[in-house]
């Protein structure tokens, strides 16, 4: 039990195991059972213990104890160069001083009286008085105060521009950089246009000129600062933002033994969490009863849903480059298995919306709302390619871009802004976090609103398994049906991975009041937590919580409260994580190597804004009352990433586009093998690192994407070793087919066709003049994939074949093959409005084409009917 009668600072003991307690959801639980349960403190004892224990207590058998004390956090003081506690307490005064102001003027006489900006103007001794000159040139206000507020942060390094390499990092030189950069910036503003309240400059006399390229990069620099003045707003705009950043560089430096410099600290928030726990949910991958039924209620559902996706991020790891050009491209853009990672998600969503056809017979286009940023020109890769795929038959009016800013990175040692040219911060994307906040400035909740959404699933580009099977529909579908507020598609964790844990928190509030909710704990903040490494120990906590995903249901409404909320709980999760190694080439043309970050947030923390709070402690089966939740799967089902490059010489495909696939093939095969289908077995990754995989086989999701769809559509056969299958066609039967070799089929219409809108835009009608094909008692045989040729890129599918059979619909065109043995290379091409047949001849093959029946062009000569029957949808082939 959680109790503590000492006054003692609590300490916290973490001993849970991470398997799932039985999930409530299911309703299985009698009213007795209930009763019973409510006798039994909620089981955190088995994660946290809030009695107090000596040094001397000894550790967990499976990792050692770990301790979280609820007094001030205790800092060791920092280097003797930076003082944080001052520097904070000055900008923290600096910024409520500011929050008073009820105009820009109020603001501009506030930051004038900060020393760092009075010192700063005094010190251009060769410019006589520049507060009259910015006076006289009138120079845009809203600038003005952006440069000002620059200067008061402490980052006047960002505008110098002088090109000598300084010899020592003393404060005499710091001052004389000081001076220099503002003596630029003066000569800057002396030859402004003072009729343009924006930004434009001519050339300097006098000594010195500015060259174009850095006209640009000033206008960025305040196009940067403007921004975030703007979005984060509500932690006091580019002033505020420093605070954050010296706040958590300073908690970073947490040293218990040292109590003096803590005493200074008071402003440092003393922790509410009593306990944390392995929270209980539905377990997708064996209540299958209960997991078809919440699909079904996502299916159902589908209408009342959007989809968001956040592809704002660098994805520097990933180190992908385009390579005609030699730009460096965001993830959305990596091509795997032959497209990009973005119409992998559009594909995913079409095939749900074309299963909702099938079942209720209308058509459903789901809103998408993607945040981009800068980083890459992400925005401009994003765009264009929706562009040049008409918007994937969807709509222009379907698709809401918004951009998320750029914020600078800073050094871990004293916050400083890192520079790679003057007026040039590095800068990169501010986490995902921002999300919602952007999307209520943006209007993007307005918008789904007006098409009669309520709710919305969220998943990053990188994961591409995310909607494998049940995974997503029923995520949404509990969410929807249960009113909740925010859920997580869940597993188990690989134990040292980088990334998050899913975990039940039991808080108590100032006001007494005990809270509880699902929530997540970075990988970047464990040592907060005492959660240890798991290369360090045998078994530890980081296994034993579920992982974090990032695969969510959000209520929308709710989404936009907290986004809307303008306070710090609209960008939730804050974090510096300076363990990075940062690697730029500074202002000064050195290439420099220094540890840092950038204040970034985590969407998935807005749980914290969800916890429901009790006027008693809570017990078992608390749950299930709460308004966040958490569904399980296998991990292959849930995640798996193309996040990073795999490394030349290294021994684990973890994260990497290899090891994707390698997943994405295991759940081909655990999908296929129920069907009566042999196939070989998939051992552990360590074996493919100097080879490929055992097979390839690549299914369209709108053959599903439901396996119990799937599985109607097969039946019987074999598939061999070093077979490739890739079906390209949703109305399809395959029956006692024996693949030894390549067997592609590849149709135009693989849900519908296009057809021109009143907006002259081309737009997918499902089920309207589908390609499709039926395969009963063949035999393929050729020599397939070239398997020793070492230029495959297997996760691409880029590869080289020495024979295939390839089928080619085009438009509603139709292929039957009847107990045939199709073998060699072969390519059956039907064209649009035909079916070709292939039968046994005598001798060899029968081939016959024919023209569909006029009132078969759009139904087609077969087709597959969907029924629900009970929790379950069930197929029936209609000629």
């Amino acid at each position: 039990m959680l109790h503590s009668t000492s006054l003692l600072p609590p300490t916290h003991r973490f001993l849970f195991p991470f398997r799932p307690k039985p999930s409530l959801l299911d309703n299985s639980h009698s009213h007795s059972q209930l009763q019973s349960q409510q006798q039994q403190p909620l089981s955190f004892s088995k994660s946290l213990s809030l009695l107090s224990s000596s040094p001397s207590s000894s550790s967990s058998s499976c990792c050692r104890v770990a301790r979280i004390s609820t007094e001030p956090l205790e800092l060791s003081p920092p280097s003797p160069g930076f003082n944080f506690r001052r520097e904070i307490a000055r900008l923290t005064a600096l910024r409520d001083k500011l929050s008073r102001c009820n105009n820009l003027d109020d603001k501009l006489r506030v930051i004038d009286a900060d020393y760092r900006v009075r010192r700063f103007f005094r010190s251009s001794s060769r410019n006589a008085g520049l507060a009259r000159v910015l006076s006289a040139l009138q120079l845009d206000s809203n600038n003005l105060f952006l440069i000002k507020c620059l200067v008061a942060a402490g980052q006047e390094h960002v505008l110098c521009l002088s090109e000598t390499v300084p010899e020592l990092e003393s404060p005499a030189m710091a001052s004389g950089s000081v001076k220099s950069a503002f003596y630029a910036l003066a000569k800057i503003i002396e030859n402004m246009d003072p009729s343009n309240s924006g930004v434009s400059f001519g050339k300097m006399d006098m000594g010195m000129s500015l060259e174009d390229h850095e006209i640009l990069d000033l206008n960025k620099l305040l196009e940067t600062l403007a921004q975030i003045e703007s979005f984060y707003d509500c932690i006091g705009g580019v002033i505020g933002y420093q605070i954050t950043v010296l706040e958590l560089i300073a908690q970073s430096l947490v040293d218990r033994k040292n109590t003096d410099w803590s005493q200074h600290m008071g402003d440092v928030k003393e922790t509410q969490i009593l306990g944390i726990d392995a929270p209980t949910g539905l377990d997708l991958s064996e209540n299958i009863e209960y997991a078809s039924q919440a699909a079904l209620w996502g299916i159902e559902g589908l209408p009342d849903l959007g989809e968001i996706y956040p592809l704002g991020g660098s994805a520097d790891r990933l180190d992908l480059v385009d390579p005609n050009t030699g730009e460096c491209l965001p993830a959305a853009m990596l091509p795997f298995c032959g497209r990009t990672l973005l119409e992998g998600l559009i594909r995913d969503l079409q095939a749900r919306e074309f299963l909702y056809f099938k079942l209720y017979g209308k058509q459903c286009i789901t809103p998408v709302a993607i945040m981009t940023s800068s980083a890459k020109n992400n925005h401009k890769h994003i765009t264009s390619l929706c562009e040049r795929l008409s918007w994937f038959g969807r709509g222009r009016s379907t698709f809401q871009l918004f951009e998320q800013p750029l914020v600078p990175v800073v050094g871990a040692e004293d916050g400083q802004w890192l520079v790679t040219k003057p007026f040039s911060p590095l800068s990169k994307p501010g986490g995902h976090g921002v999300i919602w906040k952007l999307a209520h400035d943006k209007g993007i909740f307005k918008w789904f609103f007006r098409q009669g959404r309520r709710g919305a699933t969220v998943r990053q580009v990188s994961n591409v398994v995310a909607a494998t099977d049940v995974t997503l529909l029923a995520l949404a579908g509990i969410g929807l049906r249960q009113g909740k507020k925010l859920g997580f598609a869940s597993c188990e964790r690989i134990s040292g991975a980088t990334e998050g844990i899913n975990v039940l928190m039991e808080k108590r509030s100032p006001d007494g009041n005990w809270e509880y909710g699902v929530s997540c704990i970075e990988y970047t903040e464990f040592d907060k937590f005492g959660i240890t490494d798991g290369s360090l120990v045998p078994k530890c906590l980081q296994a034993e919580f579920p992982a974090n995903t990032n695969i969510l249901y959000v209520d929308l409404p709710s989404a936009e409260l907290v986004g809307s909320s303008r306070n710090v709980n609209s960008i939730p999760g804050m974090v510096l994580n300076t363990r990075k190694t940062i690697v730029y080439v500074d202002q000064f043309g050195r290439h420099c190597s220094v540890s840092g970050g950038r204040l970034e947030c985590t969407m998935q923390n807005i749980a914290d804004s969800y916890f429901n709070s009790y006027s008693s402690r809570c017990y078992n089966g608390v749950e299930d009352k709460l308004d966040t939740f958490i569904v399980y799967n296998e991990r292959k089902r849930v995640t798996s990433s193309a996040k990073k490059k795999r490394r030349h010489g290294h021994k684990s495909l973890r994260q990497t586009p290899d090891g994707a696939l390698l997943d994405m093939l295991r759940n081909a095969r655990d999908l296929l093998s129920p069907c009566g289908i042999k196939l070989p077995e998939i051992e552990a990754d360590e074996n493919y690192i100097d080879s490929g995989p055992p097979f390839l086989i690549l299914l369209h999701p709108a053959l599903g994407p439901l396996w119990e769809v799937t599985r109607q559509k097969f039946y019987g056969g074999s598939i061999s070793v070093g077979s490739e299958l890739q079906i390209e066609v949703a109305e399809f039967f395959w029956s006692n087919v024996q693949l030894n070799g390549s067997l592609i089929i590849i149709a135009e219409n693989v849900m519908g066709s296009m057809k021109i809108d009143e907006n002259s835009e081309s737009i997918l009608h499902h089920g309207q003049r589908c390609g499709r094909c039926k395969l009963q008692n063949v035999k393929v045989l050729n020599k397939g994939v070239d398997w020793s040729y070492d230029g495959n890129m297997y996760w691409k599918h880029d590869v080289k074949r020495s024979e295939v059979l390839k089928i080619v619909l085009h438009g509603n065109a139709e292929f039957e093959a009847t107990d045939v043995v199709l073998q060699g290379n072969h390519v059956f091409e039907v064209p649009d409005g035909y079916k070709l047949k292939v039968m046994p001849g005598s001798p060899g093959l029968a081939i016959q084409l024919n023209l569909i029946e006029q009132d078969m062009m759009d139904s087609g000569s077969w087709h597959w009917s969907y029924k629900i029957e009970g929790s379950h949808i069930k197929l029936e082939l209609v000629e």
